[in-house]
């Protein structure tokens, strides 16, 4: 007659371990996946900081970037900002880097 009272709480044990353990997983899975991407924009991150730097050009085509680094997008888009960039206010596709083309009233720390 004690069988069922053990066996209620040991499944309810195995369901509360198998759904930690499952999120443990995901949360691992997702920590490594953002740390390969890193490492893989990482290239392009340095690709883009150093075409931006140039000296003969203090604007770049979007076009250009995105093709040079071979992204889509919204990937560029993402990168630009996290190297600091930021678009033209004239609606022009172009981009160049906060510390050489601050906004206006925007102090220039360069």
């Amino acid at each position: 007659m004690s069988e069922p009272i053990i066996i209620g709480p040991i499944g309810v044990l195995g369901a509360v371990i198998g759904s930690v353990a499952t999120i443990a997983a995901q949360l691992a899975a997702s920590h490594i996946d953002k740390k390969m991407r890193e490492q893989r924009e990482q290239p392009q991150l340095e690709m883009l900081d150093e075409m931006l730097r140039h000296e003969e050009h203090k604007w770049r085509s979007f076009g250009v970037l995105m093709h040079v680094i071979g992204a889509d997008e919204e990937t560029t888009k993402r990168l630009l900002l996290k190297v600091g960039a930021r678009a033209s206010e004239d609606g022009q596709p172009l981009w160049g880097l906060r510390s050489r083309n601050p906004l206006p009233g925007e102090k220039n720390d360069a």
